[in-house]
This record gives structure tokens, sequence and C-alpha cells, in this order.
């Protein structure tokens, strides 16, 4: 498999729910960040989160951005 195929591939997507959880959900989605929509939403508009993708009417955020985020707060290089 060539490069081009394999980023492709590699590519993935998160919702909404899948990042801030939904205990609603059957079974309930465990939250990848413990807060809520507006924390969420706040913190892509001042610039710390990364801003969705949308396809049609959803709003889909890339796992290399969300996993980047990630290590950056395990790390203490930001605080939420």
């Amino acid at each position: 498999m060539d490069t081009k195929n394999r980023n492709q591939v590699e590519a993935r997507y998160y919702r909404l729910a899948q990042i801030i959880g939904n205990q609603k959900a059957k079974p309930p989605i465990q939250p990848i960040f413990p807060f809520g929509r507006s924390k969420w939403y706040a913190g892509i508009q001042s610039g710390i989160f990364p801003k969705p993708v949308h396809v049609g009417r959803t709003a889909l955020w890339r796992g290399s951005e969300i996993d980047d985020l990630k290590k950056k707060i395990d790390r203490g290089e930001l605080a939420i």
C-alpha cells in the first residue's frame, strides 16, 4: 500500500458525543475530555480547541487533532 492510500485509511474522525461523552446513550459513551458542550464550543471560539470539519450538517473533528490536544493536556502544556 502506498503512502497516499495509507493516510486515507488511517484518517479518523470523532463526533461531539465521542469527545465529551453521552451518559444517556445506550450503552453510555465515555468522554475523551470530561466537560460539557458549552465549554467545548467556547474553547473552539477562543482558539484552544480545534475547529470541526462539516460534512453536510454533521460536525466532525479530525482524530489527529484530538490526539494532539489530549497529549498537550496530559503533558501540562494546556490548562483547561
